[in-house]
């Protein structure tokens, strides 16, 4: 069972750590809205549902795993970066940035972070685990939190400015979304400093 190789993964660092935060991004992406970043501290001996590296989910299924897991997590928490600041220092920095951040408040018995992918200068112990979302149970869960997060946030942006269809695409540069842009031009929440390369009526 996938569950159960993510678990084994984890539980191979507890020989040297007693407690584990994953740490997991959602919107590097996206040409529009927010990045959000997550950290979860997992408690082992608990049941979760359907955790898997979000992208693999249905929303059903991610909406039920989110439920699992804010019900039995030790600890969770979000950064979240707006689009003004990931124009303003690029979304590596800002993706560092929000990890960072998360990492200098955990509670002091956590002593070990996996982090997916990106690589950060910490005093705590962090490992940086290519494809982690596909690997680790805590960065999996991790991906399932900030994924929900920002689809929430942008099913609210929808709202604001329907004409995008933002609930439909969350901001990933669709055909829909496309077509909106070269209609409508750029919103409150694009990333102009993306390459949209889209030539829209004034």
């Amino acid at each position: 069972m996938k569950m159960n190789k993510l678990l084994d993964f984890d539980k191979k660092y507890l020989d040297n750590y007693k407690i584990i935060a994953g740490i997991d991004e959602a919107g590097r992406g996206p040409v529009a809205g927010p990045l959000v970043v997550a950290v979860v501290v997992l408690d082992y001996n608990k049941e979760y549902a359907y955790i898997n590296d979000s992208k693999k989910l249905s929303e059903a299924q991610r909406y039920r795993a989110l439920t699992s897991i804010l019900t039995n997590a030790l600890y969770y928490d979000f950064c979240i970066i707006d689009n003004h600041e990931i124009d303003r220092i690029n979304i590596l920095n800002a993706t560092k940035k929000c990890i960072l951040k998360l990492i200098e408040y955990l509670p002091d018995w956590v002593d070990f972070v996996l982090i997916d992918h990106v690589k950060v200068n910490s005093s705590k112990n962090v490992e940086s685990i290519t494809y982690g979302d596909s690997l680790s149970l805590s960065i999996a869960a991790a991906s399932i939190l900030a994924k929900t997060k920002r689809d929430e946030i942008m099913k609210n942006f929808d709202l604001i400015y329907p004409q995008y269809g933002f609930k439909n695409h969350k901001g990933y540069l669709t055909k829909e979304h496309k077509e909106a842009i070269m209609k409508y031009g750029l919103c409150e929440i694009h990333r102009f400093s993306y390459s949209l390369n889209i030539d829209h009526e004034p």
